[in-house]
């Protein structure tokens, strides 16, 4: 791989790195199909969307499939796009937190292996996630260590499973083992909570997003599970959604009142600190605030590739906020060729 430079900037040896790029595994879909509760759980991504998005999303999806699926397509697009490595993780469409225990099994050792091996068309510039089932929480731990085994670099987690938080005691083994491993946890939500109050004009997605980000993000805080495990390897997608430009509003409640920093030893906004975010917020004045709240070494590149919701030109959205020289190649790819132990 010879890294390119970045245009209309200095040039500069390292590569651009995308950490937010997503695989389709049709195989996890044929495993789930037919089984008891799909039909249920289709009809509750229908209620929470409603018909207008699923119309559109559709055909989206289906004229984005070789992108998602191929991996010389997506080589192709990266190409084009400036990108040398991405760091590509299982739709998150194929979580399926309504499956039993031995499908929920099924499932991510499907993910994981499948993921692999797209991933080794290009084992340079191709770097893989696997997929934990928040759903059962004694698999979480097993699931991350298969895809450690499979040569993926960590697994993609969603914000929430039915009825457990991310502050959940039954996580623990799970961040303990990521913390101990050095494995990178991909924080990417599946779905919101407010259901259908969401249901017209893709507010489940542009609202929906950022919320359970910032929900999930404010568990992992104040539950202190941060504190315990102070090297964890998180990215949150969708820059973290509200919660670092909001940050403020949180460290005022831990300030002002006994109940909300009963669990947290640090003021919230020290956290972010510790965490990373994909840049992918779509507006360079969000963006900038973000690397203002974090630091600059805490952001990485993200595009959501290959989805309508994400940037065919991440270099470029990250150019328009107009960087220093440094900051700008430490975004573009510099922090996560370190943290994802790039040669």
């Amino acid at each position: 791989m010879t890294p390119r430079p970045a245009t209309g900037t200095t040039a500069h040896p390292g590569p651009a790195v995308d950490v937010h790029a997503h695989v389709l595994l049709p195989t996890i879909e044929a495993l789930v199909d037919g089984l008891p509760g799909r039909a249920e759980a289709r009809a509750l991504d229908a209620r929470r969307n409603g018909p207008a998005a699923l119309a559109v999303g559709g055909p989206m999806v289906h004229e984005r499939i070789p992108r998602l699926t191929d991996a010389g397509v997506r080589l192709a697009a990266m190409d084009a796009q400036g990108v040398d490595v991405q760091l590509v993780s299982p739709s998150p469409s194929h979580y399926h937190p309504w499956t039993d225990e031995t499908t929920a099994e099924k499932v991510y050792r499907t993910a994981n292996e499948a993921t692999a091996e797209h991933c080794s068309a290009a084992s340079d510039r191709l770097k893989g996630l696997g997929l934990i089932p928040l759903h059962h929480p004694d698999l979480a731990a097993p699931a991350l260590e298969h895809a450690l085994e499979q040569g993926l670099l960590g697994a993609e987690i969603s914000s929430h499973a039915p009825g457990r938080e991310l502050s959940d005691p039954a996580y623990e083994p799970l961040w303990r083992r990521a913390e101990e491993t050095g494995a990178i946890l991909f924080l990417h939500p599946f779905g919101c909570t407010l259901d259908e109050r969401l249901d017209r004009w893709y507010l489940s997605n542009s609202v929906g997003q950022p919320t359970e980000n910032a929900v999930a993000l404010s568990h992992l805080i104040f539950s202190g599970v941060l504190d315990r495990h102070p090297d964890l390897k998180l990215i949150a997608a969708h820059g973290g959604g509200y919660l670092p430009t909001h940050i403020g509003r949180a460290d005022h409640a831990w300030s002002a009142r006994s109940d909300a920093g009963a669990d947290c030893a640090h003021l919230p906004s020290s956290y972010l600190k510790r965490l990373y975010f994909d840049s992918l917020v779509h507006d360079p004045h969000v963006l900038r605030a973000l690397i203002a709240a974090a630091g600059a070494d805490r952001v990485l590149l993200g595009s959501d590739f290959p989805f309508d919701m994400g940037t065919e030109d991440p270099v470029g959205a990250l150019r328009a906020v107009q960087l220093s020289e440094a900051d700008f190649h430490a975004v573009r790819g510099a922090n996560a060729a370190t943290l994802l132990r790039l040669a």
